[in-house]
């Protein structure tokens, strides 16, 4: 057999195995592979078939371990597992094709049963299912003590098979009495079977399973569950394909295990097509991102030969925008990045007002110095009626953000939602305020970022309006283009792009909407969005469909957590209340079913007396997590000051601390410092909540809103919370929340109190 053209893949599931063994191990198979490729048949790989199965096949890694693959034909392998070698021979292992979703399963039954029910008497045997798990039991003996009940007793056999459980599976099913049975069976379980299991273990009714989990990733036809070439190309047989996907699932890198193992659910949003907009939601680390950057390459891979960059991605950040560059660089290297234009909202807005205002260097400031610039104007004018930020939100909301250009414009404005009632005679007063602002601002030679972006919008909605015109004056002629028309436009104008994703979309002002539909032609696969408003921390609530961006009917929502435990999850969520939160598009957002299959220790909460007491005991904390990369770990505080105190407190105990900036860490090799606001879209081994004080968070100046203007006050409480929950969720392994005095009342929750906020 030569090893040319040799196909060798890393089974789903094998490389969580795998990351468990020893370096060196890990190290061995990464050099097997590569030999394998080149050829299956070198007597140091000792390939050989296992007795009882005609197309599992056994070859050496190292003189300890060996690698089990399936052959698929004569050069198409699967590895699926990595086991010692006495383990390889003792005990027959399980592979099959589930037939439900069609996928590649591989179970070690023994090694789950011993890991999951370890030393249970009356353990079922491999292939049977205990008596108590009959469908009708027989009469109660008296002289048999009782069983604790089980979790699936509600469930049948056929029932569990039916939403995708794996059968080989049901013996260890039918046996589980408590949770954290489940959480270990769910490590060594398909993904489907894990999904299915805790779906209907946190109280989902079966037929909302079947729709919402074992739907998505069903195979489209019959499955033949002994064609296992077929198997292989399904969505739910994930696997990697190359030597440098399969180094990075074996050296654990975080980014490179989701960029390889795309969920069967995700790879069908990313490649599915869409008549308009459309859009992804789901909590904190449930892959939004990663789908994003799929999406993207799906929509390159498309695109006919060229050297444009007919493919926007952007995001509502600087930092974020760097990162989707690095990690659309990992994804589909160079020639994926020569096709997209990489850009952060902010910057799109200001690239376009100065390519029409060459001569406009006006300095950006952004909407901290904005509120300053009000308060500075409200002291020269005396004015002591107004606060300076509901002048700059009712500015940049309403009067922007609708493009208002003049008074009767303004007293025709609507305010849904601003909370606090005008008058006409107010609207009058804050109408001449705000000129006296934009002059103010025009004077010193300042723009903000909501001037840049609304302009923006103006600038390319005409742009729009004339490419239309062009449209319609060529279908009119039959189809001939109107040179002179061309001509007097400036050039042959073409939309900007023909495809549009947008990250955290939850973040945008409704300016960017605004300029971002302009620059695509409505049409197929035109704008998909990605975002949490759970996770909104910025004032800029939008209606989608208000802003021509419809996307009813073209909505999806992930729900399973890639990212953080269940136990931190459930930390985060109670932080969140009862809260509605909406989703962009008019009607109410959700988290139900949102989830984890990782599982680890209850967040830790420690309050202090004081703020120097607070900030030795999270220095201590850091001491103790030994060899942990520094990097790894993680600090979010409510406050600059905080950042810098806290900074100096780790000097003085031997830590070295890095400070996030707008642009991201600055520097290598210490552990993180930053604001909440700092943290959207990063994640951590080890996180740490500092400061998490009543006064601090939330703020204490909100409170002086819930009787002066309610609306504002619940808002503003709901992005309190919303950064409270980004910074809790950054947390992968750990998380710590600190305080001193009194607790946040939105900690009320997690310390047995009622939530009051």
């Amino acid at each position: 057999m030569s090893g040319t053209n040799v196909t060798l893949r890393l089974l789903d599931k094998a490389d969580k195995e795998i990351l468990r063994l020893p370096r060196p191990v890990k190290g061995a198979i990464y050099d097997f592979q590569h030999k394998f490729r080149t050829n299956p048949d070198s007597p140091g790989l000792r390939l050989k078939q296992l007795k009882g199965h005609d197309k599992l096949f056994s070859a050496r890694v190292n003189d300890e371990y060996r690698a089990l693959l399936l052959r698929l034909a004569d050069d198409d392998w699967l590895i699926v597992s990595v086991k010692h070698r006495k383990d390889v021979y003792d005990h027959l292992s399980r592979i099959t094709v589930n037939p439900v979703s069609g996928g590649i399963e591989y179970i070690d039954l023994q090694t789950v049963q011993e890991r999951v029910l370890p030393g249970e008497a009356g353990r079922p045997e491999p292939g049977t299912v205990p008596e108590r798990a009959a469908s009708a039991p027989g009469p109660q003996q008296p002289d048999v003590a009782e069983t604790p009940a089980t979790l699936f007793s509600a469930w049948s056999d056929e029932q569990l098979t039916d939403l995708g459980v794996t059968g080989t599976l049901l013996p260890v099913v039918r046996a589980l009495t408590t949770e954290d049975q489940l959480l270990g069976l769910v490590e060594y379980a398909p993904q489907l079977t894990g999904e299915v299991l805790l779906s209907l273990h946190d109280g989902k009714p079966y037929d909302e399973v079947l729709d919402q989990v074992t739907a998505p990733v069903a195979a489209a036809g019959p499955v033949d569950t002994t064609d296992f070439v077929t198997a292989a190309s399904r969505p739910a047989t994930v696997v990697t394909t190359t030597d440098d996907q399969l180094r990075e699932a074996l050296e654990g890198e975080d980014f490179g295990r989701w960029k390889v193992f795309l969920h069967p659910t995700q790879a069908k949003l990313v490649s599915r097509d869409h008549n308009g907009p459309a859009r992804v939601g789901g909590g904190p680390g449930t892959g939004k991102t990663i789908v994003a950057l799929h999406r993207v390459k799906h929509l390159v891979d498309r695109l006919p030969p060229g050297h444009n960059k007919p493919v926007l991605l952007t995001t509502f950040n600087k930092n974020l925008a760097a990162d989707l560059r690095s990690r659309l660089l990992a994804l589909g290297g160079e020639e994926l990045l020569s096709r997209v234009d990489i850009s952060h909202v902010d910057q799109l807005s200001l690239r376009t007002v100065r390519e029409a205002e060459p001569g406009n260097r006006k300095r950006l400031i952004d909407d901290n110095q904005a509120v300053r610039e009000w308060r500075a104007l409200l002291d020269e004018l005396g004015e002591d009626r107004w606060d300076a930020e509901f002048l700059q939100d009712e500015w940049a909301q309403v009067v922007l953000g609708q493009a208002i250009a003049s008074r009767t414009e303004y007293f025709r404005a609507r305010r849904a939602g601003r909370g606090r009632t005008v008058t006409r005679a107010d609207r009058a007063a804050i109408w001449q305020l705000t000129e006296q602002f934009t002059q103010r601002l025009d004077r010193q030679g300042m723009q903000t970022w909501d001037q840049v972006a609304e302009w923006a919008a103006q600038l390319e909605r005409d742009r729009a309006r004339r490419i239309e015109g062009i449209a319609r004056q060529k279908e009119d002629a039959g189809g001939l283009d109107n040179v002179h028309l061309q001509d007097g436009s400036g050039g042959w104008l073409r939309y900007r792009y023909r495809h549009i994703v947008v990250d955290e979309a939850q973040d945008l002002r409704p300016a960017h909407w605004k300029m971002l539909r302009a620059m695509v032609a409505p049409g197929r696969n035109d704008l998909f969005l990605v975002g949490d408003t759970y996770q909104r921390i910025y004032k800029n609530q939008v209606t989608l469909g208000s802003l021509g961006i419809n996307i009813r009917g073209r909505s999806s929502r992930l729900s399973l957590s890639y990212r953080t435990t269940r136990q931190i999850l459930l930390s985060a969520l109670r932080v969140l209340g009862e809260e509605k939160y909406d989703d962009l598009d008019g009607s109410d957002e959700t988290l139900a079913g949102y989830r984890s299959v990782l599982s680890g220790g209850v967040p830790g909460l420690h309050g202090l007396p004081d703020w120097e007491a607070e900030r030795a005991a999270v220095a201590e904390l850091i001491a103790s997590r030994g060899d942990v990369p520094h990097e790894q770990i993680a600090i979010a505080v409510p406050t600059n000051r905080m950042v810098t105190e806290t900074a100096a407190t780790l000097h003085e105990h031997g830590i070295r601390p890095l400070e996030i900036g707008p642009d991201g860490p600055r520097g290598d090799g210490g552990v993180h410092i930053g604001t909440m606001f700092r943290f959207k879209g990063l994640e951590y081994q080890h996180m740490i909540i500092a400061g998490a004080s009543d006064g601090l968070v939330p703020r204490s100046d909100i409170e002086r809103r819930r009787r002066s203007d309610p609306v504002r006050y619940r808002r503003d409480l709901q992005r309190a919370r919303s950064l409270l929950f980004v910074a809790a969720t950054r947390a992968r392994d750990s998380l710590d929340v600190f305080w001193h005095g009194k607790p946040s009342p939105f900690l009320d929750a997690l310390l047995g109190a009622p939530d009051t906020a």
